[in-house]
């Protein structure tokens, strides 16, 4: 199994205040192990709560979806660095991101399939 070592986002996603966006999303059943989320909060005066969901196919973002819940100062960056890579094994799997009081930006490294 030949792995593309490095991002899993081709560019910086950014996530408004109140929604959820999917950020990486297994295909054709080629595993996805995500290593690294980058989350930093542009606002310069509010401090945002981001969420991480590891949602398998058919799933939905939810309370038990949730892996991550973490607090961003204003204009702060935190990395999420799990001890073992959230891995992606059917088609439809996802990791998505939400933000709950402020717009973030989510960036996401790994391996994948070729």
């Amino acid at each position: 199994m030949a792995l593309e070592n490095g991002r899993l986002t081709d560019n910086v996603v950014n996530v408004a205040a109140g929604n959820t966006s999917d950020v990486v999303t297994c295909a054709s059943n080629k595993n996805v192990y995500v290593k690294s989320i980058i989350v930093h909060n542009v606002s310069t005066s509010t401090t945002c709560r981001g969420q991480v969901y590891y949602v398998p196919n058919g799933g939905a973002v939810a309370d038990t979806t949730r892996l991550f819940n973490v607090e961003v100062d204003p204009l702060e960056t935190v990395y999420i660095e799990p001890n073992y890579p959230i891995t992606l094994t059917t088609t439809g799997d996802k990791v998505s991101v939400g933000s709950s009081n402020g717009a973030i930006n989510v960036f996401m490294t790994g391996d994948k399939e070729a």
